[in-house]
């Protein structure tokens, strides 16, 4: 029986998803559109089969089929990032990042991770997340005038602090990370490194983003972002650490995997391994320094002013607007993007003085500069004039784009 005849409430919902994907452009930096065949593989039977434990050494019997598909996704990842030991189970990038820690630390030991109000993320260490509940903090954040990662200050807090565990990566830091200068204070203060490219993975495995594989001791991502894959995570590590994170992943922190989800990060990771993948990447970072070009011409204020990845992050308090209004001002535009806090932000995190900006979603509908281009003055437009005039005329025209580029 169908869904559209089992459960019409879920089915209608997911249409009416799939219209709102269609007729508004996403440039929340986190999210992307996956290709039918990954999709396919998510729905496939995969999802009836419990596998606790890896290929070739489950708990339960007939796992032959899906210990075929763990392991090509464990090799082509391999293949992808040049590194030793994959584990492609973890459910998510938080709770890879989890997996990772207690692999190399123990609770009640000091963590020190970005800010989260710097562009750094929950599982940095934040206060209500698992990592500021069971590692002791030792947070770095941006220099307050040009919003980059100050080495020095990193530096120093290391040395005086002494963490087991450093990580680096972000969620929204608009420049690329320096992962050979973290390794060096790394070594110097006695720590272990993780880093965490979320985000920014898909650069990384294109050569677009300096790569963290040789410097770091354990890399964590999610699978979907700039990978363009399902929403999940993996982890990747140096051999002399593969057995602590196996056994952190399972039995440690998880149980079952879920079979399907990783189904689809093969079919996903097939598709990085393309020469086709390789070009759009580069769209995706050539159309991302191209929005950021238009919104500075435009008068839009850029932490960093400007960017090196697919993240851009517009502070919005010289034209006096906060994150959340500029959201909802965005949304009804027909842009959708979420509002951020900027470094040292004076508001509170659920009204922010920012907003964040990505391509990668344009790029797969196969928008390129000129769309772009014009993106970005409709945004600048719909910030500074804010009238329902502005918000009327945007709308069409974000209307005629998306007819021109529909989602897959």
């Amino acid at each position: 029986m169908s869904l559209k005849t089992k459960d019409r409430d879920v089915f209608d919902a997911i249409a009416r998803e799939k219209e709102r994907q269609q007729n508004n452009l996403e440039m929340i930096a986190s999210e992307n559109y996956t290709s039918p065949a990954v999709i396919e593989a998510m729905g496939s039977h995969l999802t009836d089969k419990y596998a606790e434990g890896y290929p070739g050494k489950r708990y339960y019997g007939g796992c032959e089929n899906v210990d075929v598909v763990e392991t090509l996704a464990i090799e082509r990842a391999k293949k992808i990032f040049g590194c030793e030991h994959v584990n492609v189970q973890p459910h998510s990038g938080t709770q890879a990042n989890l997996e990772a820690y207690l692999a190399l630390i123990e609770v009640g030991d000091t963590l020190m991770g970005m800010d989260l109000s710097c562009g750094g993320h929950l599982s940095h260490g934040h206060p209500l997340n698992f990592s500021g509940k069971h590692f002791k903090i030792v947070p770095y954040g941006v220099n307050r005038e040009t919003g980059r990662i100050d080495f020095d200050e990193v530096r120093e807090i290391a040395l005086r602090e002494k963490p087991r565990l450093i990580v680096c990566g972000a969620s929204a830091y608009p420049r690329a990370i320096d992962f050979k200068k973290f390794r060096e204070i790394a070594d110097e203060a006695g720590a272990y490194l993780v880093a965490d490219i979320a985000h920014i993975a898909g650069l990384v495995a294109k050569g677009c983003h300096p790569d963290p594989v040789p410097y770091c001791d354990v890399v964590t991502t999610t699978t979907h972002k700039t990978l363009r894959g399902p929403r999940g995570g993996m982890i990747m590590c140096r051999e002399k650490y593969a057995k602590d994170i196996d056994r952190s992943v399972f039995p440690g922190n998880q149980g079952g995997p879920l079979m399907h989800v990783i189904a689809a990060k093969a079919v996903c990771f097939k598709e990085v391994l393309s020469d086709e993948f390789g070009e759009y990447i580069k769209r995706v970072v050539s159309n991302s320094a191209v929005l950021a070009e238009t919104l500075m011409e435009n008068g839009i204020k850029l932490v960093t002013d400007g960017t090196d990845n697919h993240i851009i992050l517009i502070d919005l308090r010289p034209i006096d607007v906060t994150g959340k209004d500029a959201e909802a001002l965005l949304q009804r535009s027909g842009i959708i993007a979420n509002k951020n806090t900027i470094p040292y932000d004076p508001q509170k995190p659920f009204i922010a003085s920012g907003i964040r900006l990505g391509t990668p979603v344009l790029t797969t509908r196969g928008m390129g500069a000129d769309e772009v281009r014009q993106i970005g003055q409709f945004i600048s437009r719909v910030l500074k004039d804010r009238d329902e005039k502005t918000i009327a005329e945007v709308k069409k025209g974000i209307m005629s784009l998306c007819g021109r580029f529909p989602v897959e």
